[in-house]
């Protein structure tokens, strides 16, 4: 999702401040912990959901996000669910902000005219799926183009990629759909997380890249130009 379907950027400036006004108002008092302090906690916590999990056999772990805020800030529980979603959500863009690359979004809408199946194997959490809506959204485009049962999110699986799972449970549904394994076309930046696994599973693959054009690839413009020529 991250580097492939949104593109990162630094965090606002007035991210602290952000946080304060923030806490203010979910739970109408200073915030007990700063921004900095928030964040060393849950990293404790998480890795000792990841320990946890190792012990158990599962060898690439996923946490459920608002389990480990709500450990860390207990007074979370006060809030109504929706309230805590907006929370998690509106936090979340204080360590980043989002946006569709360059190309991302004239090459989704190629892909949907002319009946791709399309699908996300992503190490996500739910507010990523918020902060993706939005960023379609202002690019006129809705979750609509992905097909869920095709869609991997590993918040709510417990485990992530690049665990073989995750694309053996693709594979599978896939199949069921006619669609053999060398049909599928694996698009992510990273070797070890996206590329290496995907093709362990006989999938095709593109290695997204800002700069870098390869036969297989390149930037998103590239990748449009790479799958309108396979049709050819």
């Amino acid at each position: 999702m991250y580097a492939t379907l949104l593109e990162v950027e630094p965090p606002p400036a007035d991210a602290e401040a952000r946080w304060m006004r923030l806490c203010q108002r979910m739970f109408s008092g200073p915030a007990r912990l700063s921004l900095p302090e928030f964040a060393a906690a849950c990293d404790h916590a998480i890795a000792l959901e990841h320990a946890a999990a190792r012990a158990a056999g599962i060898l690439f772990p996923e946490i459920f996000w608002p389990d480990i805020a709500l450990e860390v800030l207990p007074e979370l529980a006060a809030c109504a669910p929706p309230a805590r979603e907006d929370f998690l959500f509106q936090h979340a863009s204080l360590s980043h902000t989002v946006r569709l690359p360059a190309g991302a979004a004239d090459t989704l809408r190629r892909l949907r005219e002319r009946g791709m199946l399309l699908g996300i194997a992503s190490n996500a959490q739910s507010y990523t799926l918020r902060e993706l809506a939005e960023a379609l959204s202002a690019a006129g485009l809705s979750f609509d183009l992905f097909v869920p049962e095709l869609c991997f999110w590993s918040f709510a699986h417990g485990f992530s990629k690049p665990n073989p799972h995750v694309f053996r449970l693709l594979t599978a549904r896939l199949r069921a759909r006619q669609v053999a394994p060398d049909e599928i076309l694996m698009v992510g930046d990273r070797i070890d997380n996206d590329i290496a696994p995907a093709r362990a599973q006989g999938w095709r693959t593109w290695q997204l890249a800002v700069r870098t054009r390869t036969e297989d690839g390149g930037d998103w413009t590239a990748l449009a130009e790479f799958l309108a020529g396979s049709e050819t």
